[in-house]
């Protein structure tokens, strides 16, 4: 059983920052879930262009409001709280935080820990482990 406290884990290499947001990995690879699960802070004002082109994802809502624009279409959907999002095809994205959103993220395959995006919008397979 894997028990872990996300107050404690902001405390750790677990939080992890970068522009625009910054996220706590509550399970990574190492913990042999076949998954990672982070709570991630989108700041407001975040216009944060990615791509995860290694790495299918799922984002749940929390708190705050903003839109997420499939670049491939077009489309603009609105984030709000109890609104899910999956990146089933690799989708290249904009996600924009109107206020400060909370999100809720599963990555499949799971990250190793310190990851953050590259010139791409990705992450790469293989990151710095914890």
């Amino acid at each position: 059983m894997i028990v872990r406290d996300l107050a404690e884990a902001r405390t750790t290499r677990r939080h992890v920052e970068s522009k625009g947001w910054d996220s706590t990995r509550l399970l990574l690879k190492s913990d042999n879930m076949g998954f990672s699960f982070h709570i991630t802070t989108i700041y407001a004002g975040g216009d944060l262009p990615m791509h995860y082109k290694n790495h299918l994802e799922a984002v749940y809502c929390i708190s705050g409001e903003g839109e997420i624009e499939d670049l491939a279409t077009g489309e603009v959907h609105q984030i709000r709280p109890g609104v899910l999002y999956a990146l089933d095809k690799n989708d290249k994205h904009i996600l924009r935080g109107r206020t400060e959103m909370t999100m809720a993220c599963v990555f499949n395959p799971p990250l190793n820990g310190r990851e953050v995006h590259d010139e791409t919008g990705a992450y790469a397979l293989e990151g710095e482990t914890i």
